[in-house]
């Protein structure tokens, strides 16, 4: 028996086949279109037909991993990232559109139960599962399960202040942790301190020059790696963590991250019961989402 899996974000829509080992054996996408509600819902739509279509053996349900904010309790989604879909019913229209039970999390939580079932993440009770790239998003895992917390939004860990008189943030807060270590904002802080670099140029382009040696570039992986820990020793203490679990674009550029990370946390993260916290790159990639999606199924996942 499978699952059927949907991941909805601002820049794809996927759909997959989860096997019951946590196996992706069917992977399909379309570019999230910039359009009306109803035009973005179409292709979800006949995504979702195409998977069942391709289904050979019983599907148990579907899992939603979608860009927040959600609601679980009444089964809805506004993801930042697409505009038309505003408290849109996605749990209403799946389910008229399948005849299957679904389920909703977070994208975030969706990456953190995915990591857990077959990722880095194999079997931790407390996790921290996050993306840093163009944002910074999260989900967890306590004592095992995952924990959506009041709205379905908990692990929106991207939003724990790091800097108290830091930039102003799309969430109408000062000096999140997402102002400081997204790729963007590695990128314009690098170029406001000195990196020659085109406009365009992003947090690969900076990874680039920071492993040819180029100081400032460096300097804001050392920067954007020191908010991270902050924000992971929070976050840490008040749910004695075991795991944290990273992915993302910026999470790419390996070693420029994560070495200052580890070296960082080893200055904020005190207190005896998060000295052993490990912090572990991503094994998924972009299939966490569907993968997680599936794993809301599993309670002991």
């Amino acid at each position: 028996m499978s699952t059927l899996a949907l991941d909805v974000g601002g820049t794809k829509i996927a759909v997959g086949l989860v096997d019951a080992d946590g196996s992706l054996r069917y992977h399909a996408q379309r570019p999230t279109p910039r359009a009306d509600a109803e035009v973005i819902w179409s292709v979800t739509q006949g995504l979702l037909a195409e998977a069942l279509t391709s289904a050979t053996d019983d599907v148990r349900g579907v899992g939603i991993s979608s860009a927040g904010p959600v609601d679980l309790p009444s089964g809805t989604v506004s993801p930042i990232n697409i505009a038309a879909w505003q408290r849109f019913p996605i749990v209403e229209r799946v389910t008229a559109a399948t005849g299957l039970t679904v389920r909703l999390g977070g994208d975030g939580l969706c990456m953190a139960m995915g990591e857990r079932w077959h990722g880095a993440g194999r079997d931790a009770q407390f996790l921290l599962g996050m993306v840093v790239s163009t944002g910074i998003g999260g989900g967890l895992v306590l004592d095992g399960a995952p924990y959506d917390g009041r709205t379905g939004n908990a692990g929106h860990v991207g939003h724990v202040v790091v800097e108290p008189d830091g930039d102003p943030c799309t969430c109408g807060g000062h000096g999140c942790a997402e102002t400081v270590a997204a790729g963007p904002h590695l990128a314009r802080w690098a170029r406001a301190n000195g990196w020659h670099a085109p406009l365009e140029a992003n947090a690969k382009e900076l990874a680039d020059a920071a492993n040819a040696g180029d100081a400032v570039a460096l300097r804001a992986f050392d920067r954007g790696a020191n908010a991270i820990a902050r924000m992971i020793a929070s976050v840490a203490a008040v749910c004695d963590l075991d795991l944290v679990v990273i992915g993302g674009g910026v999470a790419k550029s390996g070693a420029l991250l994560f070495d200052p990370l580890r070296e960082a946390l080893g200055h904020y993260a005190g207190l005896t019961f998060i000295r052993d916290l490990r912090v572990l790159p991503a094994e998924l990639g972009g299939d966490a989402g569907l993968v997680g999606a599936a794993a809301l199924f599993n309670a002991s996942a």
